[in-house]
Formats: C-alpha cells, structure tokens, sequence
C-alpha cells in the first residue's frame, strides 16, 4: 500500500494554463531552420584528403564511390540526377561500358525524360561511337517523335559526318510528323546549303499546302518568304505565280494588308509600275480602312515617288478632313481636335478654306466665363491672328482678328496677358508705336496685371524709353506695393543711368513699406547695392536697422563675412569677432536653438581660419552639449498619443544661471518647512503659559560657533520624541521635493551637485542648532 501511495504521489499534475493568447513571438519552422543554420549545430567536418598511390588503392577508391552510387539510386530510383552523375563518373574513368550499362538501366526507369537521352548521345558522340549514337538517336526521335532537341541533334550530327542522304531522310521521317514552322526552315536550309534549289522549292510548296484547311494571316507570311525565295534565285515569274496564287488563295475573307504590300513591292523592284498602282487600288477597294493604315502609308509613298503628287495627297487630305469633321461634329468644344483639323487644311487648302474653319471653330465659346475653360480656347485665336499675319499677310484682318478676341473676352472676370502682350508686339512690326502704346495702356486700364506691367516696361526697355519705364514702374509700384521683385528692378534701372541716389532712395521706400512679399530678397539687393557702391558706413547702418526687425542667425553670420571682407588691417577681425559676440549675446533668449548653434559654427570656422588657439579654443567652450530628450505628444482629439524622442542643446552660458534658480528654490522649501513645524508647535505649546516665537527669517548659512552657544540643561534622553520625528519627516520631504525638480536642475553641471550638497549639509546643521535652542528653553 505504502508503494502504491509513493507511486500516486510521484504523478505529476496537469499544470492549468493561466493565459491562453497567442505568445507575442510565435516560433515558425523557418525560424527553427534559419537558427539552426546560424549555429552549424549539426557541421560535419570535411572528409580527408585521399592519395592513390597503387592500383590496389584505385580498385578500392572505385569499389568504395560504385557502392555509394549503387545506394543512392537503390534509395530513389526515380531522381535521373543521381543516374546521369553515376554514369559520368564512370565516362570519366574511360569506362564507357560501364556508363552505357548505367544509361541503359536509368532508361527502364524513365525511357522518357529528355534529359537522360541526351546526355546518353552526347557521351557516345564524344567516344566518336557513331553508330551507337545514330542507334540512341533513332531509338529516341521513335520514342519521343514531338521533341524537336532530338531531330535538331540528329540532323547536326549527319551533316557533321557529311552523310548529307542521311540528313535528308532524318528530315524526311521529322516532316511526316508536321513539326512546327521553324524545322520546314531548317530543312529548306539545309537543301539550300547544298544547292538543291529544286528540292527546297518541293519543301516550299509541301509546306504551305499543309495548312490548307487551316487558313489564318499568321501562315501569309509562309507565301511571301516562298516568293522572295523565288525571286532571290531570279525566278521572277514564279515569283509573281506564288503571289497571285496567295492572293486568290485567301481571298477576300481572310485577305490581309502585309500580302498586297509585299505583292506591290516586289512589281516596284520589277518596274512595273502600272502593276503597283492596280495592286494598290485593289487593295484598297476590298481592305476595311482602319485595317489599311500601313497599306495606305506605302501607297502614299509610291505616288510621292513615282506618281502624281497632288492626286495622292487630295485623296489623304479628304480621309483625314471627313474624320476631323466627324470629330468637332461629335463634341464642338474639342478644341485639340479643331487644332488638328486646322493644322491640317493649313497645310494645303486656300486662305479661305482656312479662314472658313477658323471662323467655325472660334464660333464655339466656352459655356462658362472660368478662366480655366478658356485657355485652350484662346489660342484658336493666337493661331488665327498668326496665320493671318504670317502666311497670308493680311494686316488689317490680323488687326480685325485680335481687337474681336479682345472684346469678347469677358475683362472685369479675367483677362489673358499674351493676348494684349502679342497685339502690341503686332503693331510695333507694322511700325505702329503709337498703336502699341494704345493697345498696352488701354489693358492696364482695364485689367492691371503683373504680366501685362513687365511686359509693358520690358517693351520700352527694349525702345530705349527710360522716362517712360520710371512712370511704369511707379504705376506698377502703386498698384503692387509689396511687390519686391518690382522695387529691386526699379532700383537696377536707375542703377544701370547712373543714378545712384535715386537708387538708394528707391530701396528706402521699399523697406519702409508695411507689407512685402519677400522683405529678405529686397533687404539682401539693398545690402549688395550699397557693397557695389563700396559705401561701407552705409552697408553697415543697414545690417543694424536690418538687426532691429529681425535677429535671424544668417543675417548675423552675412553681418560678420562682410566686415570680414573689408580691406581694414587687422581691426576688421576684431569687429568680426565683436559682431559674433553680440550674436551670441543677442541669440541667448533665441529658442531656435539650431540656429544658435550654426552661429557658434560659424565664429569657430572663423577663428579657425583666422584666430589664434585660446579664441579658438573659447568658442569651442561655449558649443552646447547635444542631449536626448522625451515630450509627451498630444492627438488633435486631446488624448494621450505616446511620447517621442527629440535632441536638445544644452549651452553652458545657460547651465551657468542654474545655481542661482536652484538657491532660491531650496529657500522656498526651506520657508515651508518652517511654517509647517510652527503650525504642529502651537497645539503642543497650548496648555503652557510661556509662547515660542516663530523664526521670520532663515539663519545664517554657516553654523554658529560652539562658544556662543549656551549650554544644554535637558538631557538628551529626555528630549521629546515628537520633535525628531517632525524633524526626520521634514527631512524626507525636502529630500523628496529636492529629487522631483524639473529636467534643468537635473541637467546641470558636476559644481552645482556639489552646492546642494553643501546646502544638505548646512540645513543640517541649521536643525540641529534649533534643537539645541529649544532644549534650553526647556
């Protein structure tokens, strides 16, 4: 029994499965493999090195790999591999019985595995047994009749051995089986090869009537290359025979474009051009037209050889005209393709055929006054003015043209630049100024735009009228005053006359304006301007007033490259160095503490050039320290979205201020303290007569010296027990609060650690002095 019991107890118990959830890293065969790989858990050395050294060793070595081939493919009889692996050892070992033994076996296994014959014939070829490889040949094209490697292999091989009749019946017993297209070519090859003109004709027509029920354009091209056969051998009326055979072969089902092509190309080569244009024309009349585009092509460049020009072209222009108008027919406001239909009767109708569909197609305006539908419809005009002016010369109509585009656009909506642009530009080359300053001031009366005021003060810019650019550029400037582009090219105007007050002046009212499209371009023209002009007083006014409105770090590092660049001896490397320090003064309350840092690597660049080591080396002692940080993030919805990582600078100018911070937050918590122990003293002291006074102010921070201080008269065992403990609770909490300061404090320097410990220490010494006070009152 006692057995029994000891046996139970030995049973382990089912463990219960607390968590059922799938583990979060899931073990997969793939892993298993790659880890075991990884490892080599199961790396077998190599095999030993083995020298034969006698025949007794070979006879060994041999019997020794013959059994290991003899296992394998007793293992898996079916994996030909291991076969054909066998059977090429034993070929290289001279063994060639051996390995047409082995071949021969592995063919019971699979008599039909392609591979396995081929290599069985190449060996025997290679042992130059031409008979035992024209025997595996044969035993394998009867077997296999549809493997086209075998006949190809077989054939190559007869022509090789120059048994040409040999050749020809392995090609005669491969075409019985009507193999695909390319073994007729090989044949017709081979009689080739051998001028048997003749017989590769036989070979041409067996093949091309061996499709005879099966007509499809994929065969057409079989009767063309049979016709150039014809013709490359000069058997011209054959040729022409096999064609027409071909032609009246298909019919008009099946008949296809490549024939008649073909066909007419060969009568061009024969000059018999009355024959082409018939083919062409038959063609055409029994082809569908979208199925005729090549057709078509080359008809086109037969009549531009040889025929009538105009008649073909008529004949090209109609086609593409009647689909052009069943295209604008369809959708009116296809403007691409009435830009194509008109591209086309430009190229070869008369002035008013063009002038008609013209008028057709601008007749069709946009629905909708949107500037967006219009762009494409606008220039159907442009094409029309142009055509006017350029091809059929007509002034006064292209005058026409562009004055009714212009009214009928809609101005107070939208108007376009490059229609007024290229009215004026029209009138100058008629030699019409005065038209052309009509036209341009009569578009910036109704519809001031950017473009239109360039294109007006580029216009007079090019006539030489500077009066009449400076009275532009100020109407420019009062209709786009934040313009800055405009101001900087107003300036380099008068730069260029030689006008440099009027220059500068210009740059002053444009910085003084309230609102600029890119004030950092204009104050940039303003500073190259005035370093052009070399007035260095001036350029250095401007980088101050520049300093007042903005303290960008790239306006200070531009700031000190150009005292830099001044030839002033050696004081323009200490003002340098005095406009890096008050950048770095400026920047301290910067909070793009990159650009602080860029500054920093600007000054080292140039006192690394152009200073000596201790420069150098103070200005590497300001660089910040590169720290990582974590912020809590915040989704749009208020929730809680994780946290990230950031990189901050810590600059030692900043760590320097924090004792002071960290001083007056321990003063806080050091009055805190106290007014808490006074708040627990008064319930205590209550039931006395005599009162405590509080401490209104902190003691010094050095402790009294023993001298001074009176004696005890309390023992300390009687001491109470209550004031020790505040006292240690108040130490607890001020350590506590000391450890939840904020990130800074944490951060600080190696001296600041070592000012809280000395304040530890202090306050220590503070409590105990107030212990021993109170103990003498008592």
């Amino acid at each position: 029994m006692a057995s029994t019991a000891a046996g139970k107890q030995r049973i382990p118990k089912v463990a219960k499965v607390k968590n059922k959830a799938p583990a979060e890293v899931q073990i997969t065969a793939e892993q298993l493999l790659r880890e075991a790989k990884e490892r080599e858990l199961e790396l077998l050395p190599p095999p030993p090195k083995q020298k034969i050294t006698d025949e007794e060793e070979l006879n060994d070595y041999k019997l020794k790999k013959r059994k290991g081939f003899e296992d394998n493919i007793r293992k898996n009889r079916t994996v030909i591999s291991n076969w054909i692996k066998y059977a090429q050892w034993e070929e290289s070992l001279k063994e060639i019985l051996r390995a047409r033994s082995i071949y021969e076996r592995a063919l019971d296994v699979d008599h039909r595995n392609i591979t396995l014959w081929l290599k069985y014939a190449e060996m025997e070829m290679k042992s130059r047994q031409v008979n035992h490889a024209r025997n595996i040949w044969d035993r394998a094209i009867t077997i296999l009749p549809r493997v086209n490697q075998f006949w190809y292999k077989y054939t190559y091989m007869e022509e090789m051995l120059g048994n040409v009749a040999g050749c020809r019946q392995a090609f005669e017993r491969w075409m019985e089986w009507e193999p695909e297209e390319q073994a007729w070519h090989s044949y017709i090859n081979f009689e080739l090869r051998y001028k048997e003109v003749d017989k590769a004709r036989t070979i041409y027509e067996r093949y091309i009537l061996l499709w005879a029920f099966s007509v499809c354009c994929g065969r057409m091209k079989n009767w063309i290359k049979y016709a150039r056969f014809e013709e490359k051998h000069g058997y011209i009326a054959h040729s022409r025979k096999v064609f027409e055979r071909a032609v009246e072969f298909f019919g008009e089902e099946y008949v296809n474009e490549n024939l008649f092509v073909a066909f007419a190309r060969f009568e061009e080569a024969q000059k018999e051009m009355e024959r082409v244009r018939v083919i062409y024309k038959y063609a055409l009349d029994r082809i569908p037209k979208q199925q005729a585009q090549e057709l078509f092509k080359n008809y086109t460049m037969f009549e531009k050889k040889f025929g009538d020009r105009r008649g073909i072209e008529d004949v090209i222009v109609s086609k593409r005209r009647f689909q052009y108008e069943e295209e604008v027919k369809a959708n009116p406001h296809n403007y691409d393709a009435w830009f194509d239909y008109l591209r086309l009767v430009e190229s070869d109708a008369d002035p008013d055929t063009v002038r008609e569909v013209y008028e057709r197609a601008i007749a069709n305006i946009p629905p909708i006054q949107e500037k967006r539908h219009w762009r494409r419809y606008i220039y159907l005009w442009i094409n029309y003015a142009l055509y006017e002016e350029l091809e059929v010369k007509d002034p006064e109509t292209t005058r026409q043209v562009y004055q009714a585009c212009l009214d009928l656009m809609p101005h107070k909506k939208f108007t376009f630049a490059k229609i007024w642009l290229l009215y004026a530009q029209f009138e100058i080359r008629q030699k019409n100024l005065q038209g052309a300053r009509k036209v341009m001031g009569t578009a910036i009366g109704k519809c001031p735009k950017n473009k239109l005021l360039k294109g007006y003060i580029e216009l007079e810019l090019q006539l030489r009228e500077f009066d009449r650019c400076r009275k532009l550029y100020e109407k420019y400037l009062e209709f786009s005053p934040e313009n800055c582009t405009t101001w900087i090219k107003f300036s380099e105007l008068e730069t260029i006359l030689g006008d440099v007050e009027r220059a500068r002046g210009i740059f002053e009212l444009a910085i003084g304006q309230p609102r600029l499209d890119m004030p950092e371009v204009l104050w940039k023209s303003y500073i190259d301007f005035e370093i052009e002009q070399e007035d260095f007083g001036n350029t250095r006014n401007l980088y101050k007033r520049l300093l007042q409105r903005t303290q960008h770090v790239k306006v200070w590092i531009s700031y000190a490259k150009f005292e830099l660049s001044i030839d002033g001896g050696g004081d323009r490397l200490q003002r340098c160095r005095q406009i890096f320090e008050e950048a770095n003064k400026g920047m301290r309350s910067c909070e793009e503490k990159e650009e602080r840092l860029m500054l920093l690597e600007s000054w080292r660049e140039f006192e690394r050039e152009f200073g000596s080591d201790s420069t150098e080396e103070r200005v590497e002692k300001l660089l910040p320290e590169k720290v990582k940080k974590r912020r809590k993030l915040t989704a749009e919805d208020g929730s809680d979205a994780g946290w990230e990582e950031y990189y901050d600078y810590i600059f030692p100018e900043d760590a320097a201020n924090q004792p002071n911070l960290k001083l007056l937050a321990m003063a806080k918590m050091w009055k805190r303290q106290q007014v808490e122990t006074d708040e627990e003293k008064l319930p205590e002291n209550g039931a006395t007569d005599e009162e405590t006074p509080m401490a209104t102010s902190p003691p010094p921070l050095s402790p009294p010296s023993p001298s001074t201080r009176e004696p005890a008269t309390t023992p300390p065992e009687k001491q109470p027990e209550k004031e020790s403990d505040r006292n240690t609770e108040a130490e607890r909490e001020g350590e506590k609060k000391h450890d939840d300061r904020d990130d800074s404090s944490s951060s600080s320097s190696e001296s600041d650690s070592e000012y809280g410990e000395k304040t530890k220490i202090e306050e220590e010494e503070k409590k105990k002095e107030s212990r021993s006070n109170e103990e003498d009152k008592d």
